[in-house]
């Protein structure tokens, strides 16, 4: 079983950074997309950016400029940059991994534990 384990999150003022780290227990090689989603209270799990195998990303429009995603191949691990911080922020924010097969349907779906970010000043 792969297994997901996010870190680095926490409190910040708007404005501020943090950066979130997620270590797969697997090759990251394996999965066909690597990413981050996060859940506001009371609102439904969104999708803040994907990255596929070969390396193309998909960001949401509210984190477009602000947030990059990057992976350690040899370290298998997924970090997420976030600068510029808003309050419309605050969320848990999920890893995500997943594998698909040669036709890009779900084979697999693994998500980690999630970690806080709140932004507040």
């Amino acid at each position: 079983q792969v297994q997901l384990v996010e870190s680095g999150g926490g409190l910040v003022q708007p404005g501020g950074s943090l950066r979130l780290s997620c270590a797969a227990s697997a090759s990251i090689f394996s999965f066909q997309t690597v990413g981050w989603y996060r859940q506001a209270p009371g609102k439904q799990r969104e999708l803040v950016v994907g990255m596929s195998s070969g390396a193309s990303t998909n960001y949401a429009d509210s984190v477009k400029g602000r947030f990059t995603i990057s992976r350690d191949n040899a370290k298998n691990t997924v970090d997420l940059q976030m600068n510029s911080l808003k309050l419309e922020d605050t969320a848990v924010y999920y890893c995500n991994a997943q594998k698909k097969n040669a036709w890009g349907d779900l084979l697999s779906d693994y998500w980690g534990q999630g970690t806080q970010v709140t932004v507040s000043s």
